[in-house]
């Protein structure tokens, strides 16, 4: 047959393969501007126009667009001018990752998307989703509003820069993980576990190494016999060394029992159907509660050199501390709450999928072969420490660089794709690229700890607090990957940021046979805040006390000492103090609210609130290098290790450049997120893009500018202090030397214009937020509508407005979706039954609320130029304020999230039958 296809103006004729969807062939062809997200039609993220009309085009077959004309976001602009959208899209930043963003503006950019669909935006975009922005700017930018500025030379702190790689984003030229052509490139699927608990009794691969196109299946024969772990830490010991490359047991459905290397995916995927496997199966459980209980199947009979706290009881890791007598407080108090809260496993769910490219290539240093790995990361440094040490490989054999990073929430702080195709590629010499499905995200990679806490607090009549107590219990699966660590950290600035002489905790991080949970945003401070401050609410109403007054009373203040009942930690400061700030915040809106009035009539209406304070920064240690040069024309460089994920990092180190060189920012070049850039960078996770890779940098551009000026004032022969450093040249007293002349001098003279910076990311300070909620809720179906959101972020000084706004707007939403519908379902046997979009619900964008962000006015004294974090913080008091606001519309505490439509009504229909009135 004859093909003929249109793209972005240009003519292909090659016919597409039987069953492809327009999807893969416009990537094959270099189109890469279109997007995977999901490969169901439910992220948008693929959308490209036929003939003006969007579509998802990996549900649009590609031979049906034979004869048609299609543009991606590549052919949008004309003539080298954006099109309008991608301008819109620039100017009001609507975009984080910017891994969704091609899809969006394919859709607002059709012929068909009228004034009556910008009107009805909740219509409109629902076929697309973000998971990062909130969606507030895609609408600024649907409607055209700017927020970006331009700010003069030296003056970028502190104003709302765009990213640098905007015009890459809008243009759909940014480069993601599989954003590349490689050569010989061949394709890795993994067979999976169908059990929850079993061992390898056989394995048959001779059928499958018999399907054209399959180059070889890897099994645990071949993997090496090492155990370690998939989290990345500074320090590797903060996790139990649990897992293996490929294991002869199998712990969850959904652990990789195979490797099959092939030409094609789809040779691949039948490899492993070929792949025939005996199996023993062996005792589960799944309830973390029971799987501490005598009797219980053992899931890791390991030694303590595997560093589990408790093998044969199935306790990853275990803190119990206790400060003063804490029954003797409960005694003393006149009131006493305790309840028992639980969250649930969520998903991730960033756009791009989990996944790496691994090929070889020549260090030009050593003009030797060695190995790359180009994977979606938040942390290329500390996985090409995990790859050396697995393979045995000295550390100038390995890069690894993470492109662009579409998403990431903490998830890809994990190596769950990066050491099975490195085994792959060493052993046949070839490039090979794992690039996850969306039903692998749910059940091959990691989720939120599930939590279940009881907490007791007592207080006298006046509302001091006596007594606080924890028994948290964290489900961390099937392995052991930040279990510990994710346990400690929830009761720690949880329980610290309030004062009682008596505290008490048991914590527990527990293993069960179901999919493994890991990193997530805040880092277990979400599940126990949600409790605490529930509880706190609940204790206030028995009181008879404000909620905020009570808040008040018993919050720590400046320069106070966060205590816990396994200590205080040494370097962790208030090193200044919004929290005052953000509970004014919640009170200015008390006083200023009218939202009531937008309740449907007969709604039940209610308004809550909560507080939440995190350390900027994970203990321990978290190290960043930076280098700053002068360029030879007289422009800048900056290296630095952390990866960008819409975390906003790259914009604030060029501003924190800018700003110690007076120059702009479009002077700065910037190469990041690769092992070849810097010694050392321990990654983009923990807040600590700014706060500890930010000073790093802040600290070489410093030490540049001082070397510039003494090297000038030498060549002018004018006195230091009459020099300035300006946007492209030196001042000095009426003469100009321009930064390209200081260089040529500079290296006629032997000398490198260029500095390093190091931070360790110890002292640390602490962050604070606050979240309010105004909701109605229908009393006949349990909907519930949120009729106002107003936030308080103690970020210190904000070094970019729009920026953290964004964070903050994006870590609510995300929040919300946990708050509201977002649950990782699991089946008896711990098999994940919500594989799909479709089945876990995500934000979109009529779901998300326009939040108000209001930032303190601080100024820290241990972060770069004043800043704190804020990438983290601002989803941990979200759910306990809208459980607050709920429990003052229903007058019913709901103590399991998400706080589901049908689970609404039905508490609402029962305390209705019971005979009792709402609150």
């Amino acid at each position: 047959m004859s093909f003929s296809i249109r793209v972005n103006e240009e003519d292909f004729d090659a016919e597409p393969r039987a069953g492809q969807c327009l999807r893969t062939y416009l990537r094959e062809r270099g189109w890469f501007g279109v997007k995977k997200g999901c490969d169901g039609g439910d992220c948008g993220a693929c959308t490209v126009q036929v003939d003006g009309e969007p579509v998802h085009s990996c549900l649009y077959p590609a031979l049906r667009a034979e004869g048609r004309s299609v543009t991606t976001v590549e052919g949008l602009a004309k003539d080298g001018e954006l099109h309008p959208m991608q301008q819109r899209f620039l100017d009001a930043q609507g975009f984080q990752c910017g891994f969704c963003t091609a899809g969006f503006l394919m859709t607002t950019s059709a012929r068909d998307f009228d004034e009556e669909k910008r009107a009805d935006l909740p219509r409109a975009l629902k076929g697309n989703l973000c998971r990062c922005t909130g969606y507030r700017a895609i609408e600024d930018a649907v409607r055209g509003v700017k927020h970006t500025e331009r700010p003069d030379a030296g003056q970028a702190v502190g104003r709302s820069l765009g990213a640098p790689a905007g015009p890459q984003v809008v243009t759909g030229t940014a480069r993601y993980t599989f954003d590349m052509e490689v050569e010989g490139l061949l394709h890795m699927k993994l067979l999976r576990s169908p059990h929850p608990h079993a061992r390898i009794v056989s394995i048959d691969t001779s059928a499958a190494l018999r399907v054209p196109g399959v180059h070889a299946v890897f099994t645990h024969h071949d993997a090496p016999d090492k155990l370690y772990s998939s989290a990345r830490h500074e320090h590797p010991t903060e996790d139990p060394d649990d897992t293996r490359v490929l294991d002869d047991v199998v712990r969850f459905v959904g652990q990789r029992v195979a490797a099959v290397v092939a030409d094609s995916e789809g040779a691949a995927e039948e490899g492993c159907r070929q792949v025939v496997v005996e199996y023993e199966e062996l005792p589960y459980v799944i309830d973390p509660e029971l799987a501490m209980l005598p009797g219980a199947p053992v899931i890791h009979p390991k030694g303590p050199e595997s560093r589990i706290f408790r093998a044969e009881d199935n306790v990853c890791g275990e803190v119990h501390g206790e400060t003063g007598d804490v029954e003797r407080g409960f005694a003393e108090a006149d009131v006493v709450y305790e309840e028992t809260f639980q969250t649930q496993r969520v998903q991730h769910a960033s756009l791009e999928t989990h996944g790496c490219v691994v090929y070889f290539e020549e260090n030009e240093e050593t003009c030797e072969e060695r190995i790359v790995v180009r994977s979606s990361t938040q942390v290329p440094f500390l996985t090409r420490r995990a790859l050396c040490d697995l393979y045995d490989l000295p550390r100038e054999k390995v890069r690894v660089v993470a492109g662009r990073v579409g998403g990431g929430f903490g998830g890809k702080q994990e190596m769950l794709t990066e050491d099975i195709a490195v085994l792959a590629a060493l052993r046949l010499h070839r490039p090979v690229k794992l690039e996850f499905t969306r039903p692998e995200q749910f059940y091959g990679a990691t989720t939120r700890h599930p939590f279940k806490v009881t907490v007791k607090v007592g207080a006298r009549s006046d509302g001091v607090l006596t007594a606080l107590q924890f028994r948290v219990v964290a489900n961390t699966g099937a392995y052991g990957n930040h279990g510990p660590a994710v346990m400690f950290h929830s009761v720690g600035e949880s329980m610290g940021v309030y004062r009682a002489p008596n505290k008490k905790v048991n914590a527990y991080s527990v293993y069960t046979n179901a999919v493994p949970a890991g990193a997530f945003r805040g880092y277990g401070l979400g599940q126990v805040t949600f409790a605490l401050e529930s509880a706190m609410d609940e204790l206030a109403r028995r009181l008879g006390i404000d909620p905020l007054v009570l808040r008040e009373r018993n919050v720590i203040g400046p320069g106070e000492h966060m205590e816990g009942p396994c200590g205080e930690e040494e370097d962790l400061h208030i090193a200044s103090y919004g929290l005052d700030q953000c509970l004014q915040v919640v009170r200015d809106a008390l006083a200023d609210d009218r939202s009531a009035e937008l309740a449907p009539p007969g709604w039940l209406v209610g308004q809550g609130f909560a507080m939440s304070a995190i350390a900027t920064g994970p203990p321990g240690g978290h190290f960043a290098d930076a280098t700053v040069q002068l360029l030879e024309d007289g422009t800048y460089d900056i290296a630095v290790g952390t990866a960008e994920f819409g975390n906003g990092t790259t914009t604030v180190h060029k501003q924190i450049t800018a700003g110690a060189l007076g120059t702009t920012v479009d002077r700065i070049a910037i190469r990041q997120s690769d092992t070849d850039v810097v010694r050392h960078d321990t990654g983009a996770f923990g807040s600590a893009g700014t706060v500890v890779a930010g000073k790093a940098v802040m600290k070489a551009a410093n030490a540049l500018a001082e070397q510039i000026l003494s090297f000038t004032a030498e060549y002018a022969r004018t006195p230091r202090s009459l020099l300035r450093l300006g946007a492209d040249a030196v001042e000095c007293d009426g003469r100009t030397v321009t930064l390209k002349e200081v260089f040529e001098a500079a290296r006629g003279r032997g000398v490198e214009l260029s500095a390093d910076g190091h931070w360790g990311g110890s002292p640390r300070s602490v962050a604070f937020n606050s979240q309010w909620f105004r909701v109605a809720v229908d009393p006949d179906t349990g909907e519930i509508k949120i009729l106002r959101s107003v936030h308080g972020a103690d970020a210190g000084k904000v070094m970019n407005p729009l920026q953290c706004r964004g964070q903050v707007e994006g870590g609510v939403a995300q929040a919300l979706g946990a708050t509201l519908f977002e649950r990782v379902l699991v089946d008896e046997r711990g098999e994940v039954t919500t594989a799909a979009f479709r089945r876990y619900r995500l934000p979109a964008y009529a779901d998300v609320p326009r939040t108000e962000v209001h930032f303190s006015q601080t100024s820290d004294a241990i972060g770069p130029l004043g800043a704190k974090s804020m990438s983290e913080s601002p989803f941990n008091p979200v759910p306990p304020a809208f459980a607050n606001a709920l429990r003052d519309a229903t007058g019913i505490r709901f103590t399991e999230a998400p706080f589901l439509r049908d689970h609404v009504w039905r508490a609402m229909d029962e305390h209705r039958r019971s005979g009792r009135d709402a609150d």
